[in-house]
């Protein structure tokens, strides 16, 4: 791992906790158990400074769209908000992920995975965070591990008398855009690889809550050395690598890239010119008759910290914990006035009319009840049907928003909240329309032509909000939150919520019109 250069760093324990003699240096477990306590504790809640400022810029670009000004203001207040302490981030708070080198001079008693798992362990129980982990009671049963556990903690050895780590909190929508192409020797000159990546890029789409920070890997003698190296890319604990027979990064092609990139429309989130932060592209040794590319990215909840244990202490990354300052002094009306307010708790057959008389593209301020179900509850109101029996009235009379609930704070109405990855439940929309549900849906990301054509057929509609501003979301549009169904889910139970002028988009029409898919014929 090659840390960035400057990094601050702030102690997590003082000198007195590590012993250093002889060359050596001991690091007891509660040193280890205190550091993921910690990394977690502020992962959760705050950015880098550097990726804050980049959002600004988003903001002050003169070419940057409205949709896209908005969507930067409110990563900013969600950042704001978040850095209380109080709301995550974001509500999808990740499987907690661990990378972490030592050095050879390094004594522990062998259990630092085990301290480190108790310290994730601590976090996720103490804070208001998610338990996303499913483990497996068979092939085809799971079950919620209602600690956030297991974490993924891969610890290897490396040169010298620290030991170094990075910390993730990856969520799920951006975890599943990670892909690994094998291609051959004939895709390595630049028309083709620049074309291949460009189109490659482009398929991610914006369920994983853009804009990115793109990281590409060209060759590495597996695919798991490819794809590891992708996740330290994307985190940018490879930015300090020097060109060598052993691995390079290229600046020059990751700056054509970021501007091709950002000219397919996209944006952030409900088109513009800002897909994509920033792009890391590292080329790797390759067995000759192998080439992987791998490519991944981390969203706009760029929950990654540095660490490191030294003679000195056990340190973590500095991150931003007051980012007021990056707040534009801005009249939000200007960004927040134009659009529909729609009243959702008339029957839906009168907000189905006010949607069939809008375009794609166009903005809505949802007020009103919003039912929440997300994958294992459409699996369950799918063997409802399957059983013979009607699906509940909930589903027919209210629009269903793909989310789930981080844990809800005291004194709070909502725990950070926000939307999931809606491709995720496309196979159901058709069927569910059908029998007279889901007609009007409300998640993120682009959904598959099955979709369309359901709305086509069914007259349904599609809308898409903000994903990655969660405790922005929990904090100013959401009033109230209940669970109504499934209790036993937990996060993923069915919840009804009370929204107050809630942003929304049209994404998917009545009349086969599809917003993402109009942007990149374009």
């Amino acid at each position: 791992m090659l840390f960035p250069d400057p990094v601050s760093f702030r102690s997590v324990a003082t000198a007195d906790a590590v012993e250093y003699k002889n060359g050596f240096l001991s690091v007891p477990a509660r040193v280890f158990e205190n550091m993921a306590f910690e990394a977690f504790k502020d992962v959760s809640h705050f950015l880098r400074p550097a990726h804050l400022q980049q959002l600004r810029n988003v903001f002050d670009d003169r070419e940057t769209s409205a949709n896209e000004r908005f969507a930067a203001l409110e990563f900013l207040k969600n950042a704001n908000i978040a850095s209380g302490g109080v709301l995550p981030l974001c509500q999808d708070t990740g499987t907690a992920i661990v990378i972490g080198e030592k050095g050879h001079l390094v004594l522990t008693d062998g259990e630092e995975a085990e301290a480190i798992a108790k310290g994730i362990k601590r976090a996720y129980a103490a804070l208001n965070l998610r338990y996303s982990q499913n483990i497996p009671l068979s092939v085809f049963d799971e079950r919620n591990s209602g600690t956030n556990l297991p974490a993924q903690i891969d610890l290897t050895v490396a040169k010298g008398n620290e030991y170094r780590f990075l910390f993730m909190a990856k969520g799920g929508g951006s975890a599943n855009k990670t892909f690994l192409f094998q291609q051959t020797r004939a895709l390595l000159n630049k028309k083709d690889l620049t074309a291949f990546l460009t189109d490659k890029i482009a398929e991610i789409g914006v369920s994983a809550c853009p804009p990115y920070h793109l990281a590409i890997v060209i060759g590495g003698l597996s695919a798991e050395m490819n794809v590891k190296t992708v996740k330290l890319a994307s985190a940018k604990a490879l930015d300090a690598l020097p060109a060598s027979e052993n691995g390079l990064r290229d600046t020059e092609l990751e700056a054509e890239l970021l501007r091709r990139i950002n000219e397919n429309g996209l944006g952030a989130q409900f088109g513009g010119r800002h897909f994509c932060l920033d792009v890391r592209v590292i080329r790797l040794p390759r067995h000759g008759a192998s080439l992987p590319i791998g490519i991944g990215v981390s969203c706009i909840a760029d929950r990654n910290i540095l660490g490191k244990i030294t003679p000195q202490g056990a340190f973590l990354e500095q991150l931003e914990t007051d980012p007021a300052h990056y707040l534009p002094a801005v009249n939000e009306d200007s960004l927040t006035s134009s659009g529909l307010t729609v009243d959702l708790n008339r029957p839906i057959g009168e907000t189905l009319r006010d949607l069939d008389r809008l375009n794609v593209g166009d903005r809505l301020f949802l007020n009103g009840t919003l039912i929440v179900a997300r994958d294992i509850a459409h699996a369950r109101f799918k063997q409802l049907l399957e059983r013979g029996k009607p699906l509940p009235d909930y589903l027919k009379r209210y629009p269903i928003y793909y989310a789930g609930p981080a844990k809800k704070p005291n004194g709070k109405p909502s725990g950070s909240f926000g939307p999931t990855t809606a491709g995720r439940m496309d196979s159901y929309v058709g069927l569910f329309q059908k029998n007279g549900a889901s007609l009007i849906m409300l998640a993120k990301g682009n959904r598959s032509a099955a979709v369309t054509q359901a709305c086509q057929d069914n007259g349904g509609f599609y809308l898409g909000t903000l994903g990655g501003a969660a405790a922005q979301t929990a904090d100013s549009y959401i009033t109230d939150c209940r669970c109504i169904d499934f209790e036993d889910l937990g996060m993923e139970a069915v919840w009804q919520i009370t929204v107050k002028d809630f942003p929304a988009f049209l994404l998917t029409d009545n009349k086969g019109n599809d917003f993402y898919k109009r942007i990149l014929r374009k």
